[in-house]
């Protein structure tokens, strides 16, 4: 009975954190990934910073100091506020766009008895394919001769010109965007709807008449964390990541196509060598992207409940 009881004991006692026997070696394991960061996130955001403040000659011979100058250039451009207004549409129509197809497909495979690793396989295959690489189908998905897209739209009438007319290229480029993003929302969403126990889905079938209101009710709360996490990813990918995109099918167009902020802060930099009002643009990006996710965690986290 003693045995018994000690063994018992020392089940449940909690394990023990691990001790290192130099203070120091912890440090030496979170090296490599605090030099990372530090390289490649904190030098190059004090680098923008600094650089926001002065006008940079173009080829480095020198800096004068302006100030606040370069902020204010920005805010009150109205070509930049008007990027900025399509950079909100942009990325909450890709967003909502992605996710509601994501889970769309993700509810449809999950009921998938035969087939299955065939249907998850060829939907995640594009997430695999480079943004630069996804602009180039997309210029030839919409081209004007050969572009099967371009030919749908002329069976009712209408004449895309990609590049050319700024509502075609819009949709152009949610279209792709789209796209590229579905497949990474799609397995994230598949894998939450794949954990919920069968025994809420037994319940479920039990408690709820329809198939709607089993999926409002119990499924889609089970399944707030993951649209938590992918709502965070999805904003940040509408953002930064449809760079690429964004490159491809507009480089050399017209000066008049839709562009988001980051592609803005690109032709500003590099092709305009304005050093200065490209990092002052960059350095209120990273401040709206923070305050953005700051608000989702505090507004959105709040009703999302962990199981």
């Amino acid at each position: 009975m003693t045995a018994s009881r000690s063994r018992s004991r020392a089940r449940a006692a909690p394990a023990k954190a691990v001790q290192f026997d130099r203070p120091l070696t912890p440090w030496l394991f979170l090296a490599p990934q605090l030099a990372i960061v530090a390289i490649f996130f904190y030098w190059p955001s004090l680098q923008a910073v600094t650089s926001s403040f002065y006008l940079e000659d173009p080829f480095g011979f020198g800096a004068s100091f302006v100030g606040l100058d370069n902020y204010r250039d920005a805010l009150g451009s109205a070509e930049y506020l008007r990027i900025a207004g399509f950079t909100a549409v942009f990325a909450l129509v890709v967003t909502a766009l992605s996710l509601g197809l994501g889970l769309l497909l993700a509810v449809k495979a999950d009921r998938v008895i035969r087939g299955s690793a065939a249907y998850k396989t060829v939907l995640i295959a594009v997430y695999a394919i480079a943004p630069p690489v996804v602009g180039l189908i997309g210029m030839m998905l919409f081209d004007m001769h050969i572009g099967p897209f371009t030919a749908l739209a002329a069976l009712f009438g209408h004449e895309m010109k990609v590049g050319i007319d700024y509502g075609d290229t819009v949709i152009a480029l949610v279209t792709v965007a789209v796209w590229k993003q579905i497949p990474y929302n799609f397995i994230f969403f598949l894998s939450g709807l794949q954990s919920v126990p069968t025994a809420v889905r037994e319940a479920a079938l039990i408690d709820a008449a329809s198939g709607w209101r089993r999926f409002r009710d119990i499924t889609l709360p089970l399944l707030a964390p993951t649209a938590f996490f992918l709502l965070v990813i999805n904003i940040t990918y509408a953002l930064f990541d449809t760079f690429g995109i964004i490159d491809v099918m507009v480089k050399d167009k017209p000066a008049n196509n839709p562009i988001t902020l980051v592609y803005k802060v690109y032709l500003d930099g590099f092709k305009g060598n304005d050093i200065g009002g490209s990092s002052a643009q960059s350095v209120i990006l990273m401040l709206v992207v923070a305050a953005l996710t700051v608000a989702q965690f505090r507004l959105i986290e709040r009703r999302v409940h962990y199981g």
